[in-house]
Order: C-alpha cells, then sequence, then structure tokens
C-alpha cells in the first residue's frame, strides 16, 4: 500500500506575505515606503518598513555598528509612519513593522529580506551620483535576482 503525501499547495496564500520597503529619510524612499503600504494593504500583507543603519569605517574593520549616529533619524522616520498611520487610521489599514539592520544598504536590505522572509522588496530610485561608480542598490537588489524588485521612482 502506498502512503499519499499531503498535497503542497497552500490555500489562501496567493501573493506576498512580506513586503520589505527600504527607507532612508530620503524623498524617494519615503515613496518608495508609500507604495509598498498600498501593496501591502492590497494584498493583505505585512509590511516591513527597512533602515540600514550605516556602519563608520572604523567600526566596520573591528566589526562593530556603530549606534548613536542615526538614532535621531530612525526615531524621526518611525514618527513620521505612526503619525501617517493615526491619520489615516479609517482608510489605512496595513500591518506594519520598523527593522533597522547595520551594514551598507545593499548588503543590508539582502539581509533583511532573506531574515523578514520576503516575497518582495520595494526601494526608492538613488538620488545620488555615487551610484554610478558602484551601481544603485536597486540594480543590485534586481541583477541578484531573489525577489520581484519594485524600484519608485
Amino acid at each position: 500500500m502506498t502512503q499519499q503525501r499531503p498535497s503542497q499547495f497552500e490555500l489562501g496564500t496567493d501573493g506576498p506575505k512580506v513586503i520589505v520597503a527600504g527607507v532612508d529619510g530620503s524623498a524617494s524612499s519615503l515613496r518608495a515606503v508609500a507604495y509598498a503600504s498600498g501593496l501591502a494593504r492590497r494584498q493583505n500583507a505585512l509590511l516591513a518598513i527597512v533602515y540600514i543603519q550605516p556602519v563608520i569605517s572604523m567600526g566596520m574593520a573591528l566589526g562593530v555598528p556603530v549606534v548613536g549616529t542615526t538614532e535621531g533619524l530612525v526615531e524621526g522616520l518611525v514618527a513620521e509612519v505612526r503619525a501617517a498611520t493615526e491619520r489615516l487610521r479609517d482608510i489605512w489599514d496595513v500591518r506594519w513593522e520598523f527593522h533597522t539592520f547595520p551594514g551598507d544598504p545593499y548588503g543590508g536590505l539582502v539581509a533583511a529580506a532573506d531574515e523578514l522572509k520576503a516575497d518582495a522588496v520595494v526601494v526608492g530610485a538613488s538620488e545620488s551620483a555615487g551610484h554610478r561608480l558602484v551601481g544603485s542598490v536597486a540594480v543590485r537588489l534586481v541583477k541578484a535576482g531573489r525577489w520581484p524588485v519594485t524600484v519608485v521612482p
């Protein structure tokens, strides 16, 4: 007698469960969070807003993130999201979490997406001229090919 294996299909799991949105305080990253929140609302997914805390060179050499240099920015971003949530409470019903990860933007977003088991990543288009030398975070995420990536201008 052969034993049947249970079906691998999970009822009700179509679409993303976790959408990661990278935020750094720039206008394009805030637009990316707004776009991702709309996706999360329509898909009934968790919106994971991720800030990558930069690591200062000397600390990086020792492998120690330097805390405190961007705490004000992080607190401001969280306060802004909370204020928007409160303002739009009646029409914006989205489950969200705020996370910080240390590192460079690309590596930090990859680590965040892996740890949070992201089904999609949303980032803002680069506003810096330096991305021409090393490539923008968005382009590097798309080339990684591990998640669907949406780049918001």
